[in-house]
């Protein structure tokens, strides 16, 4: 059942992907409004449309994982995620993460391992 392991990590890079263009995307934006030009500048947001490329291509790997693997263990799988989001944190915002929250991503690391095996 390692396969899932591979399969849950390939999806998690594209969802936390998809954050970070939209993250990216959502800087490059005015403030957030329900207004026409708001919702204009968004669709001409490059940024914008590589995640949703990414959100895409997650969603339909997501569909291969839960046809192919029992939903008990697809669904914390998914939880790779967040240990992929803190590290595109540093990465891609420079931000700075706490001991605390890298022992938080342990137990994940090793909840997704037990989960797998």
């Amino acid at each position: 059942m390692w396969k899932i392991l591979i399969y849950s990590l390939v999806q998690s890079m594209l969802l936390v992907g998809g954050q970070v263009f939209l993250k990216f995307a959502m800087t490059r934006m005015p403030a957030f409004a329900w207004t026409r030009t708001f919702w204009l500048s968004l669709l001409s947001n490059w940024q914008f449309a590589a995640c949703g490329l990414f959100f895409g291509a997650a969603s339909l790997l997501w569909m291969y994982i839960v046809k192919t693997f029992p939903f008990s263990m697809a669904y914390p799988m998914v939880s790779l995620s967040y240990v992929m989001g803190m590290v595109a944190a540093i990465v891609f915002f420079h931000e700075e993460v706490s001991m605390t929250r890298w022992l938080g991503v342990a137990f994940i690391v090793l909840g997704c391992i037990l989960i797998a095996k």
